[in-house]
């Protein structure tokens, strides 16, 4: 399938539909709320062209060239990487299932080979990137890496490709070196050395690099690298390894946390990996020569066609060092922020590499732009550039650009690793957030011209007109309102409570109010299982097209309590090679600037968590039932909450339970919240915390696991606390200058039929727009944006300073009627029965939900997962399966 380039407005005109037009909206004009009068937050789709696509984190899918997608419907595809065959037209893009063959002039998938096809690799996924091809006589070999996290399984993989299909012709295995479990080799490189062809291969998960003679297979050399390497590029005499996590830490040299795989040097302010270096070895013995110090997060790396420079991406602090290979030394930091200078905010992720034949231009993949940077190098940097490097454009692509590669007839190659996200097109009805084709992007380089017009337009699709906004400085003798126009203008609100919930859509919880945008028919958990929420849309307002930024937990909380994702994220998504960070536990997962706690704390705001960012742990071997009765017999619970970065263990709640499983009820968590609230109230003055997050996470839902709670029980008890929450909060003496706002982490778990990301979200508050639908259409980052703009904290990054700020939930008028919480009309202890007692498809799913996959919060198949919580509240009802992805269910499981 192919998409032309879209016609590009210029001038005076485009910068106007830019600043009226280019925003978070929905089909209709919705105009500002009287509380700011700030008429270009509105958005009418008819100045959006109508093959563009808006992804739900404030950004637009503009491409250039053709876009070629491709993948199984049944599986969430992402493209990876990508190289072009000696002498051909064929690209070998690497994806997470597998190698598609692609010709670039027809645009037409030739040949896809699956790991599925071969039951030896059966379950293997591609790893982060690194594919490389090389011509042998006749023959053409691909080379890439894939491991299986479950299995523990890695290999490097070389395939023939005849022409019309590709096969595997050998693998060879990595085992895993303690601490890691699992090898993860990534990224290779090949080098003809004295007639003899070698390859390096980087082992992230070992921090290993592994030199291979190609001939006979056998490993000339291992070594010990940094901290998960993840790039290679080879001179003639070197190998260059980035150390994605930096280096070995020493101990007594620094604060230190854990990845994974053992432990880096962490920023104490935010918790993330404070370091990153690429190592030097020689190629003859593989001596280490020196560890060079680069950016944050340093991921791709390329040399220059005379091998006197290499280049490295880093990808948390948006910009490429440049190493002198003669030197060891870097000699240019290239900032490839876009906007340059008057960009103060992070959040590009630079992350590809490609480099043209002279030397002079690199192309750059900034993965959160959906964009790739030109730059065209100095005699600083390149020894055939002139003058001082400098950026001369952008180009726009599909989402999170991955993988480039140049042709000789001037096409630039890109892999887009979100592809158009939980979209479809030319699919009917709704989607399910792991619905996700590959694609790629086939542009034929513009000339200078032709460069100007795609900057402006990746501009326009990046919105930077609002984060112009976000910079205004505030004005003096402006009344408090509940939103102010301005950061650091003042708000009628001093408090804010924000609550995180887990995985579920609109349509499963909301879809029965005639008042929104709903399907009944979808709707699994209506208002006889969910009446606070239904009671609070009611009485406060209705938000019908509300989005989730990510497509699951991990990456949910990322976007819930960071408004972006990092690179290390993006490059797990789905596989989750070396960590599931729906707790924040791996420093590798942090964005640069951190976290809406830091944030706050940063400029002055105190703040308190009551159980993200966590792990309880207790001692024994309590169920969910004995939990339960402690709760309802008034004794004490006792655990201890655990976290991993060190400023969140002073504002962190040791009474309110975190969650990594299903076993405490969200009852335990309200009660110790409203204990806190009415501890605050007895304090004289006003003593409660500025900025308040809670997770209530039992929404989730253990499926039919015998010895939990039926579905719709967990459901309703989520319902329950949140309502008692929302009752003590109206009648506190602080719900005069407090604001609530309620998100789920997600919609993986569920379907709905406008869109793979609308989730339910709450705005409660004196000031909120009363019994009221809204429709304009805002997402996570911008409840984060909000959040920021009441508490007068600037945004973090690039995505939360061009997020819409949610003007539209609030008016002028005051109404501090409190909320009386409604009882749950389910039984909270509505038990699962037990799996011996089930025949037929009841049992099959009460089995499945007790597989280990299921033991922690979003481990196993959300799919399965979606599917058994269908049966358990609608029985034989026919499940939505055109809005989700196909299983195969293990047939030996069924008990008819």
């Amino acid at each position: 399938m192919k998409r032309n380039s879209f016609k590009t407005i210029q001038g005076l005109v485009l910068l106007f539909c830019c600043i009226f037009f280019f925003a978070c909206g929905t089909r209709k004009v919705y105009k500002s709320s009287a509380s700011t009068g700030v008429s270009h937050y509105s958005i009418t789709d008819t100045a959006l062209d109508a093959k563009m696509i808006r992804m739900p984190y404030n950004r637009l899918i503009d491409p250039a060239g053709t876009i070629v997608r491709f993948g199984s419907d049944a599986l969430e595809n992402h493209a990876l990487d990508c190289v072009l065959l000696p002498g051909s037209n064929v690209l070998a893009v690497e994806d997470r299932y597998g190698i598609a063959f692609i010709d670039i002039h027809t645009n037409q998938l030739l040949y896809h080979l699956d790991y599925n096809g071969d039951a030896a690799y059966k379950g293997l996924m591609s790893t982060y990137s690194g594919i490389k091809a090389l011509q042998e006589g006749n023959e053409t070999h691909v080379f890439w890496c894939a491991s299986n996290p479950s299995s523990k399984r890695s290999f490097l993989f070389d395939a023939v490709w005849d022409g019309s299909k590709g096969k595997i012709n050998s693998s060879i295995s990595f085992e895993p070196v303690q601490p890691s479990p699992l090898a993860l080799p990534n990224d290779i490189a090949i080098s003809n050395e004295g007639g003899e062809t070698y390859l390096y291969v980087v082992l992230s998960g070992n921090s290993q690099l592994v030199k291979i003679r190609w001939r006979d297979r056998k490993v000339i050399w291992t070594v010990a690298t940094g901290m998960a390497p993840f790039g290679i590029a080879v001179t003639n005499d070197k190998a260059y390894v980035t150390n994605w996590a930096g280096p070995v830490p020493v101990a007594g040299t620094g604060e230190t946390a854990g990845i994974p795989f053992g432990s880096v040097y962490i920023d104490p302010r935010t918790g993330a990996t404070a370091m990153g270096t690429v190592a030097v070895f020689d190629l003859d013995a593989g001596n280490k020569v020196t560890e060079v110090k680069v950016g944050l997060h340093p991921n791709a790396i390329i040399a220059s066609p005379d091998k006197h420079f290499v280049y490295v991406s880093n990808g948390n602090s948006d910009n490429v060092s440049v190493i002198s290979t003669n030197t060891n030394v870097v000699v240019d930091s290239i900032s490839v922020r876009l906007n340059g200078e008057a960009n103060p905010f992070i959040g590009d992720a630079p992350n590809a590499l490609a480099i043209d034949s002279t030397g002079t231009t690199l192309y750059v993949a900034n993965g959160m732009d959906n964009a790739v940077a030109v730059v065209a190098l100095g005699a600083k940097v390149s020894a055939n550039g002139k003058g001082n490097n400098r950026i001369k454009g952008f180009i726009p692509t599909g989402a999170y650009p991955s993988g480039l590669a140049l042709t000789s007839d001037h096409l630039l190659c890109v892999t887009n690793l979100e592809g158009e996200g939980a979209h479809v097109p030319g699919k009917d009805g709704a989607f399910n957030s792991h619905h996700d084709e590959a694609t790629i992007s086939i542009i034929p380089l513009p000339d200078d011209n032709g460069l100007h017009h795609y900057t402006t337009r990746v501009e326009n699709a990046n919105l930077l007109f609002r984060r112009n906004l976000a910079q205004q400085l505030p004005r003096q003798g402006i009344a408090p309102k509940p939103v102010p126009e301005r950061i650091g203008e003042p708000s009628v609100f001093k408090h804010v409570i924000y609550i995180i919930k887990e995985n579920r859509t609109y349509d499963q919880v909301l879809g029965d109010m005639s008042e929104g945008n709903g399907s009944s028919a979808l709707c699994t958990f209506g208002e006889n299982v969910t009446p606070n929420e239904h009671k609070l849309a009611r009485n406060f307002l209705l938000l019908d097209n509300y989005m989730a930024s990510g497509k699951s937990s991990a990456e949910g909380h990322q976007w819930t309590d960071a408004a972006m994702t990092s690179d290390y994220v993006e490059k797990n998504v789905r596989a989750w090679f070396q960590s599931y960070p729906h707790v924040q536990t791996d420093a590798l997962v942090y964005n640069q600037p951190g976290f809406i706690w830091n944030n706050a704390l940063d400029h002055g705001k105190s703040v308190k968590i009551y159980g993200e960012a966590c792990i309880p742990e207790w001692q024994g071997n309590d169920t969910w039932k004995d939990i339960y009765n402690l709760y309802l017999e008034g004794k004490p619970f006792q655990f201890k909450n655990v976290t991993t970065i060190s400023r969140v263990a002073p504002i962190l709640s040791q009474t309110y339970p975190g969650y990594d499983g299903h076993k405490i009820n969200d009852q335990l968590r309200a009660d110790a919240f409203i204990k806190d609230l009415k501890a605050y109230e007895n304090m004289p003055g006003d003593q409660l915390p500025q900025l308040m997050i809670l997770a209530l996470p039992s929404d989730h839902t253990s499926g039919m696991r015998e010895g939990y709670p039926t579905p719709r029980a967990m459901v309703a008890d989520n319902d329950l606390a949140l309502g008692k929450i929302i009752e003590a909060v109206t009648n506190s003496r602080f719900y005069d200058s407090t604001a609530v706002f309620v998100t789920e982490d997600d919609s993986q778990d569920g379907w709905d039929h406008v869109s793979a990301y609308r989730t339910t979200g709450f705005v409660i508050s004196p000031y909120s727009v009363l019994n009221k639908t809204i429709h304009t259409n805002y997402n996570q980052t911008c409840m984060v944006r909000t959040i920021e703009q009441i508490l007068g904290i600037p945004p973090m990054n690039a995505i939360d300073a061009t997020a819409l700020p949610m003007f539209d939930c609030f008016g002028g008028n005051f109404n501090k009627t409190p909320y009386k919480f409604v009882s749950n009309k389910i039984p909270l202890d509505e038990m699962n029965k037990s799996t011996a007692l089930l025949r037929g498809k009841a049992k099959h799913y009460a089995k499945l939900s007790s597989l280990p996959q299921f033991d922690h919060i979003d481990a196993g198949n959300d799919e399965l997962l979606n599917r058994i919580i269908w049966f358990s509240v609608n029985g034989d009802t026919p499940y939505p399966a055109k809005m989700t992805l196909p299983v195969k269910e293990r047939k030996e499981d069924e008990d008819d």
